[in-house]
């Protein structure tokens, strides 16, 4: 199963140097019966987008958390065993939690498939979607399309064998 890890780059800088994406459970994003309901396809390509994009909004949030991180959005795409990550039933239908499962285990750096970052040009929607977060949640329309404006940032693909250039130019 192909999960994707929401990140930021300090988190991918400490998981590069542990060799791992942990501490388990970890929250991740991935193809769910919920997520297959709401986005109405049976493209997994499509399907998959869809759930790298809602761990980008999920990488977003952290950045919220971290004010001295550069505001560009990281997920890790992962392959773990079938039965490793679980969608919690009780949130199936949060609009919040579509796609979100449980990764009950550490997963070493190694299986990831690819990394996918914000282009340094995103860097100031991407600050003013954290900003907007705030007013975004609790309904205000003008800050939800800032936060969206993100979104018309496509993440780029990075190999795993990339990863030290990238947290390099974390500074």
């Amino acid at each position: 199963m192909r999960v994707y890890v929401p990140l930021s780059l300090p988190r991918l800088a400490a998981a590069y140097k542990a060799g791992e994406l942990g501490p388990a459970p970890l929250t991740a994003y991935a193809v769910t019966p919920a997520l297959r309901e709401w986005y109405v396809s049976d493209d997994i390509e499509e399907l998959e987008y869809a759930a790298l994009n809602r761990a980008a909004l999920a990488s977003l949030r952290m950045l919220a958390g971290e004010p001295d991180a550069a505001r560009r959005r990281v997920v890790v795409a992962v392959d773990v065993p079938d039965g490793a990550a679980v969608a919690d039933p009780d949130r199936g239908l949060d609009p919040g939690a579509l796609g979100e499962v449980s990764v009950r285990d550490a997963v070493r750096l190694a299986k990831a498939a690819a990394v996918h970052v914000d282009a340094d040009d995103a860097e100031r929607d991407v600050a003013a979607a954290v900003a907007a977060l705030g007013a975004a949640d609790h309904g205000d329309d003008d800050a939800q399309f800032v936060v969206d404006g993100a979104e018309d940032h496509e993440l780029l693909w990075f190999a795993t064998q990339e990863i030290p250039n990238l947290i390099g130019s974390a500074g």
